[in-house]
């Protein structure tokens, strides 16, 4: 399920909009510019986004970690995948997002949007929810468990938690101890940090300049093409294993020389629908039929 929270923002400046139609046709298309000091076209509708000097990974990403979750943290988009033993089914996909800076809960039952307030104490494993309300939405796909979500939130009174490969799940129980709900909360640390784009499709990439700096807590992606700087949002599917999707991409407005392959970089970008490790420094990213469509090698620190 799609990262419903939050849009991002990007840095004000000279930029190109590349939103949610085809790339290829904004790539080719004509847009209004006007020449700036030195000659070159950009866009009048901007500002400049951040200069190439401040393409750098992060050093602290506040990622949730196996050492968070051995602690008892609860935090961050979890997908309810069972509900008193049953998938969980809705018109979308059900999800419980968690804030404990401010103790809020925000998620879809599969039917209805809910929030309220959680409490949860590490020591005891407890966890409760507060004040919860849904907006009252009808839906007609059969067999929803919306109503036993409600249900569950409403008994639950303990968590337990446990670690499968790079997924982590999060099990609610009821007083008497029984499992009410199962979520799962996929770890997309993999993909933080700074990367070489080092192919595209089947095209080797030898400019050392055409990078991405990928900050998964925060949803953004900045980076440089070989010629403009480029930022964007990145979003995380729960619903599905590795599954991204980058949008709002901008670039800045620069001539190009021919050989550049900025064109075919910024539509793999917008093709991308999953994300995979191969080794410890080496992530693909693949289209929706499988394709692989970059190959990102992470970058000396």
């Amino acid at each position: 399920m799609k990262k419903e929270i939050f849009t991002f923002m990007i840095a004000a400046g000279a930029v190109m909009s590349l939103g949610s139609c085809s790339l290829l046709n904004k790539v080719t298309g004509k847009s209004e510019s006007a020449p700036n000091e030195s000659g070159k076209e950009i866009s009048q509708e901007a500002v400049l986004p951040h200069d190439r000097e401040h393409i750098a990974a992060k050093k602290e990403i506040k990622t949730y970690t196996s050492e968070e979750i051995a602690k008892g943290v609860v935090k961050g988009d979890w997908a309810i995948e069972k509900v008193y033993g049953k998938n969980a089914v809705g018109e979308k996909a059900p999800f419980l997002k968690f804030e404990p800076s401010e103790g809020r809960v925000y998620g879809n039952n599969g039917c209805n949007m809910l929030n309220g307030g959680y409490k949860y104490n590490a020591a005891d494993s407890t966890i409760t929810f507060t004040k919860l309300a849904t907006t009252m939405m009808m839906c007609a796909k059969e067999g929803i468990t919306d109503y036993e979500i409600n249900r569950a939130l409403d008994a639950t009174r303990f968590y337990t938690w446990e670690i499968k490969g790079d997924d982590y799940y999060l099990y609610f129980l009821d007083a008497d101890k029984n499992k009410v709900m199962e979520l799962m909360h996929q770890n997309f640390d993999f993909l933080n940090g700074a990367w070489n784009v080092t192919r595209i499709n089947d095209t080797r990439v030898t400019n050392p300049d055409v990078q991405l700096v990928i900050d998964v807590p925060e949803g953004k992606v900045h980076g440089n093409t070989g010629c403009n700087i480029l930022n964007g949002s990145l979003e995380t599917d729960m619903e599905a294993a590795n599954s991204i999707s980058f949008s709002s991409i901008a670039t800045t407005r620069m001539a190009c020389p021919p050989e550049n392959n900025e064109t075919e970089l910024l539509v793999a970008l917008e093709e991308a629908s999953t994300a995979k490790p191969i080794s410890p420094k080496e992530v693909i990213l693949l289209n929706s039929q499988g394709k692989q469509i970059l190959l990102l090698t992470r970058a000396a620190d």
